[in-house]
């Protein structure tokens, strides 16, 4: 007898200073375009990703694109409720926008646990490194040191523009989100938790164990 498919509905936060191109990565992740048009985002939008995971596993991954002006806003308690997972966006080329990282997760934090009181999975993207001259992220060991300091569960260079690291990104954050999930069915039922491989991460990325 065959196993029932898994279908899973996951909502995912991404969040970050105005500017940065939180809607440019949800829109090259979800629809594969890019625009140098996108108008700021007010107040919150969403995009629905349906991802075929493996044979037996159906993922559909809610984003929610919040608007950098919202942050710290009592509405944002709100708009966190019941994610499972986030990015974190900053622009590596306006050191700004990662100063204020630090606010963003920990505004995070406060808001929003996983059922067993953990912080959820959250990936720092640096975007638009296709811009970049040198820049904040080129010291790698510092971002790894940054990241495990901060606790996130990786970071990544992306560039929505150029399609850099966008869906390996998303993969590594849906991977933890599933870990998790399975992991709580594995303490009810008895199933078996994921056993994720990351050998697919390349050199642009930074995972923070």
């Amino acid at each position: 007898m065959t196993e029932e498919k898994k279908e899973y509905l996951f909502k995912v936060l991404v969040i970050g200073e105005i500017g940065v191109g939180k809607t440019s990565v949800i829109k090259r992740y979800v629809h594969q375009i890019f625009s140098q048009h996108y108008r700021a985002t007010i107040g919150v939008d969403f995009a629905l990703k349906v991802i075929h995971w493996d044979g037996d596993t159906l993922i559909r991954l809610q984003l929610w694109d919040i608007a950098g002006q919202e942050r710290f806003g009592n509405m944002t308690r709100v708009y966190y409720r019941e994610a499972v997972g986030a990015f974190i966006v900053f622009d590596a080329t306006r050191a700004s926008t990662f100063e204020a990282v630090n606010k963003w997760k920990n505004d995070l934090d406060n808001k929003v646990t996983l059922p067993d009181g953990r912080n959820i999975p959250t990936v720092l993207l640096g975007n638009k490194i296709d811009q970049m001259r040198g820049g904040l992220v080129s010291n790698k060991q510092q971002m790894d040191t940054y990241c495990k300091e901060k606790g996130f569960a990786a970071w990544f260079e992306t560039s929505a523009k150029a399609n850099i690291n966008i869906d390996e990104a998303a993969k590594f954050l849906v991977g933890k989100i599933l870990e998790n999930e399975r992991t709580y069915s594995h303490k009810d039922t008895g199933a078996d938790s994921l056993d994720l491989n990351d050998d697919d991460i390349d050199d642009k990325t930074g995972c923070c164990r």
